[in-house]
């Protein structure tokens, strides 16, 4: 699924009408009906509801919506946040039909207005239908005090198409916002649904089918969504007479003594994502938890200093390199002056693809040189802040760009993780993931995520596809973890331990075949 711009969306627009021959008014019309229905979902009794509308199209949504849950028995203020005289003349059409099935709207200049405004919180629902995607500018005057209304009511309030006041491409609060409890974005997903105030403010979210022809929405943009169909259909196959070796050999250099889990998090993630072997180089007292938890693991000591590798690691594992097809480096690694030392002398001689997570990203951001091979970089925000010179503020509030300027800083494959973690490489779409949940903030996460990506860049996978499937494999067994054992308090090992079952349940989705639309 495609995600569109502003600049998009109104191609979209134009081109319905003027190549395909759709009304703008039948669009209209199958808006309201999508935020209808979803009307009906958070109210099936029926209930008191107000809309409040502005004067473009997304009032005339609003419009359409006001008429149909009138006629469905829902008692229904439609406050204008405007003068009658400034409405689009599609926002007047659909004014005209809705006052002829008995819609009475109430409009700024009436004295009725500001009471009924007043009012909002003793309703059932609201309805943010004031400013679509075309909005420019921070809101004022009439608009401004409608979203006063809806914030302070304290009622749960649906958006249409975008919470008035967030700027539709980079989630940017212009001004003040609406705060909505859900969002019904209309025929594709917009870049504020995943970054700046945007991401908090669309609240749940659904993307509503309202007619676009499919050759419209189908066409490539800067930014997918990633779908468990494209997913499943790149997710490598196991085949009945493989072994060990044909399936992916992974080795983690990571864990301190300060950080004896990271690795043991790493190794998991790796094997419960089927790698044929999983090796950890690291100290002997990690070395020893990792045995702990996964005896499967195989190991190699590394010389230990002051808690942390010491001089000459990189040798014992450059020796026994070849016999690896990827490589997982940092999670718990520290930042003592040998790690930097060590990674110096490791990374320009490694030959094949690696993922580079926590404190090697910090000490990239240094100046340790990458390797010369394919490369998934997987920053949080404060790393990826730290490797472009931005602050965790900026890089969060414009997420897109943040990434794309990762890629041309470092030519390397890029994950920012967070709530829909982006994926991005030269060449290539962004790719925001649509799985997981906020029960996945806590520690160790990201590590069993490097072993996720570890093992599918050692199972062959592309960089960009290894790390693509990755987020949206390890957010579904986040997923699974709030099913079975509730949305806060599973940890980052139990995560691993879903990933087989996360892998069956996309799967699932090519039992009767799928396609794969690669980018």
């Amino acid at each position: 699924m495609w995600i569109a711009t502003t600049e998009r969306s109104r191609e979209i627009d134009r081109m319905a009408s003027a190549e395909y021959g759709i009304p703008a008014m039948v669009l209209m019309e199958r808006a309201g009906l999508a935020v209808f229905d979803a009307m009906r979902q958070m109210l099936p009794e029926g209930g008191r509801v107000t809309i409040f509308c502005g004067k473009g199209n997304n009032g005339g949504d609003g419009l359409v919506l006001a008429r149909h849950a009138l006629k469905a028995g829902y008692h229904v203020d439609c406050l204008m946040a405007c003068l009658e005289g400034d409405l689009s003349p599609d926002a007047a059409t659909q004014l005209a039909v809705s006052r002829a099935h008995g819609v009475q709207a109430i409009f700024f200049d009436d004295a009725r207005w500001l009471r009924k405004a007043d009012c909002v919180g003793c309703r059932d629902l609201v309805v943010d239908a004031l400013l679509g995607t075309g909005s420019k500018g921070a809101p004022n005057g009439m608009i401004l005090s409608a979203i006063r209304a809806i914030n302070r009511s304290g009622v749960p309030a649906i958006a249409v198409d975008v919470p008035s006041g967030i700027d539709p491409d980079t989630g940017e609060e212009i001004g003040e916002s609406v705060w909505a409890l859900k969002t019904i974005t209309l025929g594709q997903p917009k870049p504020f649904l995943f970054q700046g105030i945007g991401l908090e403010h669309a609240g749940y979210w659904e993307v509503a089918d309202i007619g676009y022809p499919t050759d419209l929405l189908t066409e490539p943009t800067e930014a997918r969504l990633l779908t468990e169909d494209w997913v499943a259909a790149l997710l490598p196959e196991r085949l009945k007479a493989s072994h060990k070796g044909d399936n992916g050999s992974v080795l983690i250099v990571a864990g301190s003594h300060y950080t004896p889990g990271a690795a043991s998090l790493a190794a998991l993630g790796a094997a419960y994502a089927g790698a044929g072997l999983v090796t950890v180089a690291a100290i002997p007292t990690v070395c020893d938890k990792v045995q702990a938890v996964l005896p499967e693991a195989t190991l190699i000591p590394l010389p230990e200093r002051d808690g942390t590798i010491g001089f000459g690691a990189e040798k014992e594992i450059l020796e026994r390199l070849h016999r690896y097809d990827s490589l997982v480096v940092g999670p718990g690694l520290g930042l003592h002056p040998q790690v930097r030392v060590f990674l110096e002398a490791l990374l320009p001689h490694v030959e094949i693809p690696v993922c580079l997570d926590a404190d090697a990203l910090t000490l990239l951001a240094e100046g340790v040189p990458l390797p010369a091979v394919p490369a998934v970089l997987t920053p949080h925000p404060g790393e990826m802040g730290r490797l472009i010179r931005e602050s965790n503020a900026d890089v969060q509030s414009n997420r897109f760009n943040s990434v794309q300027r990762a890629i041309q800083t470092y030519q390397r494959t890029f994950v920012l993780k967070g709530p829909y973690s982006i994926v991005g490489e030269d060449q290539h779409p962004l790719a925001v993931n649509s799985t997981g949940n906020p029960g996945m903030a806590s520690a160790g996460m990201g590590d069993v995520l490097s072993g996720v990506i570890g093992t599918l860049l050692a199972q062959e996978l592309p960089a960009y596809l290894a790390a693509a499937c990755g987020v949206y494999w390890h957010g579904t067994a986040g997923d699974l973890c709030a099913e079975s054992i509730g949305g806060i308090g599973y940890q980052a090992s139990d995560l691993a331990r879903k990933l087989p079952a996360a892998r069956a349940k996309i799967l699932e989705s090519c039992q009767n075949g799928c396609e794969s639309n690669l980018p």
